[in-house]
């Protein structure tokens, strides 16, 4: 009898502490979930009461003071971006849906934008045909890859164009077909290793050089969390010809740096960079960094502000052993997931946003309190140095209710943003109206 009742009190002491985990999963993993509600469904219904509180407040203007008014327009701009919240001036839609998980976008060469899908294995075009700010086409111009990431599109003239595809294992050059929107004849000019905790790659074209000759930048992150790589291409960026050849590094000492950007003045390279986990909930920071060829950025032994990780490297120095490695240009809070990054144009923005970065915050997926799911606005003067910081959008998470989580950004002139979530399966569409 009373082993009967001991089995019982541990089977129900199994069942407490198996609710409790799951709790405190959900509560600091809301990454893993699937979203409470459709942000398509919250934008839209958030549109039509706009209309209505538009109407409403043309029908009550003569009747109250101008404070009052005031509050309403308030209220107006709130309720103009459901659960998200932006600046004044701006608005958000939603442009593509049921993508599955959108990552980089990037313009396409004749109309519309070609997204990559990695868990799909395909590349598709989307695009807004009739102009009213939502997509009708989702074509797949390419599919069968391998994890296909970055995107980099080449244009020689208005008839040719090839696209670059930085795949899990490798980068291929495809031929673009202009009239049918397909990629064509593919070709592997990059090996990349496969496998591990990081498997995304992206790819960009440097400005032009001294020779004025271009080349390709690709990033490939760590097999780890922290460790000694032994395959040289790891955590790293690296470089070659347009062809592919002569690939060698760039730079190093970069966990995984997902996302790279040139800065419209300088022409320098802006990468973010995630830092290592279980340090704890603040430490260490995540990264934005600017790239110089040939220069060390610190990981696995070094993060931040050149911080020592005696917690990984036990060896003990004469001297600071991150003495000559390259500190974070921006310190991010921890477990932010800083992917997407883009500069604001002068053309069709505020003066006072001319030159401003905007990043996706990914979120964290390990942090007891869970942080990031946003947009963030970095102030900077026009050579890149740090001003201050401020939400741009916030909301996809909330009350511990995730909605999305904001992948890469793509900027046009004119006020227009595009946004990728590859958690709601969308691309936002934001613009600026004065």
């Amino acid at each position: 009898m009373y082993k009967k009742f001991l089995i019982i009190i541990v089977i129900l002491l199994a069942i407490v502490l198996l609710l409790f985990g799951f709790i405190k999963i959900k509560i600091s993993m809301p990454g893993i979930f699937p979203p409470k509600d459709n942000i398509t469904r919250l934008l839209n219904n958030t549109s039509q009461l706009n209309d209505k509180l538009t109407d409403y407040n043309e029908q009550i203007k003569d009747q109250i003071d101008q404070d009052e008014l005031n509050t309403q327009a308030i209220k107006l701009e709130y309720y103009q971006q459901g659960p998200l919240t932006l600046p004044r001036g701006f608005s958000i839609s939603v442009f593509a849906e049921n993508l599955g998980k959108p990552r980089v976008i990037i313009n396409a060469p004749n109309g519309g934008f070609l997204l990559s899908i990695p868990d799909q294995g395909k590349v598709v075009k989307i695009a807004d045909k009739d102009g009213d700010g939502k997509a009708e086409e989702i074509k797949t111009i390419v599919d069968k890859l391998n994890r296909p990431h970055g995107l980099l599109l080449k244009c020689y003239d208005e008839n040719q164009c090839q696209l670059y595809v930085a795949e899990t294992s490798q980068v291929s050059l495809f031929d673009y077909d202009l009239v049918n929107d397909q990629a064509l004849n593919k070709k592997k000019i990059i090996d990349l290793p496969d496998g591990g905790g990081h498997w995304t790659r992206t790819i960009i074209e440097t400005p032009w050089d001294e020779r004025e000759k271009t080349q390709l930048l690709i990033s490939v992150g760590s097999t780890c969390n922290v460790c000694n790589e032994t395959d040289w291409r790891r955590a790293k960026v690296l470089i070659a010809d347009l062809d592919g050849n002569n690939l060698r590094e760039y730079a190093t000492g970069l966990r995984n740096a997902p996302f790279m950007a040139i800065h419209p003045v300088t022409g320098n390279i802006w990468v973010t960079e995630m830092g290592r986990d279980w340090l704890g909930d603040d430490l260490p920071p995540d990264e934005i960094n600017i790239l110089a060829e040939g220069q060390d950025y610190g990981w696995p032994i070094c993060y931040g502000q050149n911080i020592h990780d005696t917690d990984f490297d036990k060896n003990q120095y004469i001297q600071d052993p991150c003495t000559g490695k390259i500190p974070a240009h921006i310190d991010i809070p921890a477990h932010s997931a800083p992917l997407g990054l883009a500069f604001i144009p002068e053309e069709g923005w505020p003066e006072d946003m001319w030159y401003d970065l905007l990043v996706a915050y990914h979120g964290s997926w390990n942090r007891s309190t869970p942080t990031g799911y946003k947009i963030v606005r970095y102030r900077l003067d026009a050579q890149g140095n740090y001003q201050s910081e401020e939400d741009f959008i916030s909301g996809w998470l909330n009350d511990g209710s995730l909605l999305g989580r904001p992948v890469d950004i793509l900027i046009q002139p004119g006020g227009v943003i595009y946004i990728t979530d590859d958690k709601a399966g969308v691309v936002y569409r934001v613009t600026y109206q004065p």
